[in-house]
């Protein structure tokens, strides 16, 4: 393996391009001139190619002259900061396509080097499941329109059958009755629930300041359902607004929040509600070369027993749920409203420490969303 000439060991004894070797991500170094003057084990398998042959070598040999591989690097080496963007796709004629996400970081010395970084099984896999987490919402949909026509026009007739069957009927039919009613009632408003998802209308997003948003809910929990459980704020007040529609975003995080306080232990539960600002964070728009910045994170945090491990890989799609009367259609909605701010939705989840983060667009100073 060939050693970057500013390679230095560090404590006498290790050798920090042996460190980059051994990561188990694809790892470059590309000088000013886009030649490679790295590449560790993982990259030459991921591009299949040796290091041999590559080094010393145009980056352009390996990848398409359009990628916007090379933006990054250059935007990375202009601004003397690391650039991340999600949803890059890379295609040769040796790997074939991948969606991967990539992270370009200035080395500094010498000062035209950058290193850039392929995530492919990580946050990449993340993010294209977040794309699957809308086409479950949108599954919903469909599901939604049929059960309105299908379902909900009978439920009537079957429920006006059941008040004329109880006006001549025993005190004990009456009771079955009764029965059907509530039942007939309890799917009618199931239906109404999943109705929601059919509204086409398209979304109208104006500047709106998140910390608002989360101080409105945070009154509304206090007041109800979370009326015994701690709040913990820890919010960046230098934040931009975000670019959505607020009713919509209050219904999400207001959710989230609900979320939280059911999964809080009885005694000393707590949830923490937190923003940040992510320098240099783009999600590729699917069909488009356009990038999506989404710099806003907010994540709602709660200190219950965790998500079990056999749902969390359908925690967003619909009629998933650990609660004992849950419909399981909340997340599903959660991930349609994010979806529609262009926004995405991931979670963590370890024994007393949940915590789901939601990236958005912010607005720039013409009140539109940010682009690359």
């Amino acid at each position: 393996m060939a050693r970057m000439p500013t390679a230095r060991r560090i404590g006498g004894d290790i050798d920090p391009t042996s460190i980059l070797a051994a990561l188990p991500d694809p790892v470059m170094v590309v000088d000013g001139d886009g030649l490679i003057r790295f590449i560790n084990l993982e990259a030459q398998e991921f591009f299949d190619v040796s290091a041999t042959r590559v080094l010393g070598t145009k980056l352009t040999e390996l990848i398409p002259e359009d990628s916007p591989v090379l933006g990054l690097l250059e935007q990375a080496r202009i601004t003397h900061a690391t650039v991340c963007e999600y949803g890059v796709q890379v295609e040769t004629a040796r790997i074939g396509p991948h969606s991967v996400t990539m992270q370009a970081a200035p080395l500094g010395d010498p000062p035209d080097y950058v290193v850039l970084t392929i995530h492919e099984r990580s946050i990449a896999r993340r993010i294209d499941k977040q794309l699957n987490h809308r086409g479950a919402a949108r599954s919903v949909v469909a599901m939604a329109a049929m059960l309105a026509h299908e379902v909900k026009n009978p439920l009537s007739g079957i429920r006006g059958a059941a008040q004329l069957l109880e006006e001549n009927a025993s005190e004990d039919d009456q009771i079955l009755t009764r029965l059907i009613c509530d039942e007939a009632d309890r799917i009618v408003a199931l239906v109404d629930r999943m109705e929601v998802f059919t509204d086409g209308r398209p979304l109208e997003r104006q500047a709106v300041n998140i910390h608002a948003v989360l101080e409105h809910v945070r009154r509304i929990a206090q007041t109800g359902f979370a009326r015994h459980i701690r709040f913990v704020e820890k919010y960046d007040p230098s934040l931009p607004p975000v670019l959505g529609n607020r009713d919509q975003l209050v219904q999400v995080f207001l959710n989230l929040v609900k979320n939280a306080a059911e999964a809080c232990p009885e005694q000393g539960g707590e949830i923490l509600l937190t923003t940040a600002y992510q320098h240099g964070v783009r999600l590729a728009v699917s069909g488009s070369d356009s990038r999506m910045q989404l710099p806003l994170l907010v994540c709602v945090g709660d200190n219950g027993p965790g998500i079990p491990e056999d749902i969390r890989a359908n925690l967003f799609d619909p009629f998933v749920t650990t609660k004992m009367n849950g419909t399981g259609l909340g997340l599903a909605l959660v991930a349609k409203i994010i979806g529609d701010h262009g926004g995405v939705i991931d979670f963590e989840s370890v024994p007393k420490r949940t915590i789901f983060k939601v990236s958005l667009p912010v607005t720039d100073q013409n009140g539109h969303g940010e682009g690359a």
